[in-house]
């Protein structure tokens, strides 16, 4: 090692240490929200991030599109993040490695108590709506062969083809389970896609069905069809904010600004916001700030 690196080595510690610290002082006056990768996530994590800034004295700092569930427990665990919006059957399934189940209160109870015990996680009341995976397919094939549900089309599964997102593909209630409760053997292996891709692949014929989300915007402006999970294959995925416990505790005003959006968004509401960030191309910002305007301001007005 040189003597200028001898010597300039203590003074980047010395940097690199003060830096540390006054970051870890400003971090305790800052509340980061974390979000998955896809259109409704960064909306929830704008619904959270809006809500604690308009309720508390808090800075927010926002940290979306964090990649999958996976990520986002890590970052949470990491104190990288402070909070993010989950799904009770994703937390269920992925996180907690428990079979799907359909009672959504029993499922809500054991996540709640299981991110508590095992991760010192608080998992708050539901938002109001449940996002359970969608099976969907082009309106005109529904309408051509008579197709309602998941178990009438399996017998025409062999002639299509399959577009998934990877974490749909890797997931314990994902493709594998359904594709043995329904008995599903497509004409090729699944193709594996992003998000933001499905709806546009399937429009244009390069795919036959996908796995979408039940709340997404574009199935109420396009000629798309959901079939109905006839075997009651995916377990209730309730939206439930999951914040640090220790954030609580160092800021309670976090959770009274929180318990305001329980039960606040119903599935018509969260299709409404997601179709107006992904069909009209609003800010998520923007269109966040009108639903707590009129729907969380309204009601404590009254």
């Amino acid at each position: 090692m040189r003597p200028e690196m001898k010597r300039a080595l203590p003074l980047a510690l010395i940097a690199a240490l003060f830096l540390l610290v006054s970051c870890a002082g400003n971090r305790r006056d800052t509340i980061v929200i974390g979000s998955k990768n896809f259109t409704e996530q960064a909306i929830l994590g704008e619904l959270l991030a809006q809500q604690i800034e308009s309720q508390t004295g808090l800075r927010v700092e926002r940290r979306f599109y964090l990649s999958g569930t996976y990520i986002c427990q890590q970052a949470l665990l990491a104190g990288r993040i402070d909070a993010y919006v989950e799904y009770t059957g994703t937390a269920l399934t992925a996180i907690l490695k428990d079979s799907p189940q359909s009672d959504a209160r029993g499922v809500y109870d054991l996540v709640r108590r299981e991110y508590a015990a095992r991760f010192g996680l608080e998992v708050l009341p539901p938002l109001g709506f449940n996002n359970t995976f969608a099976m969907v397919v082009r309106g005109e094939d529904a309408r051509r062969l008579g197709l309602h549900s998941l178990s009438e089309a399996a017998r025409y599964a062999p002639q299509w083809r399959a577009g998934f997102g990877f974490e749909f593909m890797e997931r314990p209630d994902g493709y594998e389970g359904l594709a043995r409760r329904y008995g599903l053997h497509f004409q090729a292996s699944p193709r594996i896609m992003d998000l933001g891709l499905l709806y546009r692949a399937l429009l244009e014929n390069q795919v036959d069905i996908v796995a979408g989300n039940s709340t997404d915007g574009l199935l109420a402006a396009r000629d798309l069809v959901v079939l109905e999970d006839d075997l009651n294959y995916f377990p209730p995925y309730e939206a439930v904010a999951v914040v640090r416990s220790e954030t609580l505790a160092r800021h309670p005003e976090v959770r009274t600004a929180l318990a305001q959006l329980a039960g606040k968004i119903d599935d018509a509401a969260m299709r409404r916001m997601n179709y107006a960030v992904d069909g009209e191309h609003r800010d998520a910002a923007v269109v966040v700030r009108e639903f707590l305007r009129t729907t969380i301001s309204a009601g404590r007005d009254r």
